[in-house]
């Protein structure tokens, strides 16, 4: 197992995901089910593969939800015994698998990313942190990411995956984020994936309650500060019921991103 290390992985959380149709209405869509897991627990375990154990859940939307799967994960995904009498008593039998400290933030449920990640900045004790959505999957190599993040001595590192048609893509020089485009202008160009990896200071871009996508990372890209790192291997977000279901075959089969199950299998 790989060492913990001291960075956060700050997860937003807050969103209701109106794409997810009536699923949206039950569950925030990091709390929907890949296999019998949420899908944030699958995200966090690929950030406790490499050693990121320290996270920060943004929640806003029935947020109760996540704290309630947070506060009782042992009993979720461990056995129980239940002594029943007088009064009741719950044993866990044998230790939980996931070794995480979390903080549990409630940031506001129409709060935006830029909103949400400055409300959650007096929980991060670390020169850098690690940043993605609750809502996607990937087998990114994150030491790979942290040291590109590191070479480049730039504010801020995201992902950049092959794109999909209806999202706004990167134009990309190198390994620097030069502007965005709204809809896709060359086969050859990348979309923002999310894991970023940030230095505090790439907070300062944010002004206020506003998105993190737009005006910040507009800014940090005109001012040369905003790199890229470019992922070849598997990433699939979570938008819609389709892609739910994509991803739940996904885990019967292959599950690419799991990384930690390939490291038992080995």
């Amino acid at each position: 197992m790989a060492s913990v290390k001291p960075e956060r992985v700050v997860i937003l959380c807050g969103g209701r995901g109106y794409r997810m149709g009536e699923e949206s209405d039950l569950r925030p869509k990091p709390m929907t089910m890949i296999g019998n897991r949420p899908v944030l627990w699958h995200i966090m375990k690929v950030y406790s593969h490499f050693g990121y154990r320290r996270f920060v859940l943004c929640l806003g939307y029935k947020g109760d939800l996540i704290r309630d799967y947070f506060l009782r994960l042992h009993e979720y995904t461990r056995d129980v015994m239940v002594t029943t009498g007088a009064e009741t008593r719950v044993e866990c039998l044998g230790p939980c698998e996931e070794d995480w400290e979390i903080v549990l933030a409630e940031t506001g449920a129409a709060t935006t990313t830029g909103g949400r990640l400055l409300a959650v900045r007096r929980y991060l004790d670390t020169p850098r942190f690690l940043m993605t959505y609750g809502d996607g999957v990937a087998d990114v190599d994150l030491d790979a990411l942290v040291q590109a993040h590191l070479a480049g001595k730039r504010l801020a590192t995201l992902t950049a995956v092959p794109p999909s048609a209806r999202f706004g893509e990167l134009e990309i020089e190198g390994d620097l984020v030069r502007g965005f485009a709204e809809k896709p202008i060359r086969s050859h160009m990348r979309i923002n994936g999310g894991f970023f990896v940030l230095e505090q200071a790439a907070l300062d871009y944010i002004p206020g309650d506003v998105f993190f996508e737009r005006e910040p990372l507009v800014g940090l890209a005109r001012d040369g500060q905003l790199g890229c790192y470019h992922h070849e291997g598997f990433w699939q977000c979570m938008d819609t019921p389709a892609e739910r279901d994509l991803l739940n075959r996904l885990w019967e089969d292959s599950a690419p991103w799991a990384l930690w199950l390939q490291r038992e299998a080995s």
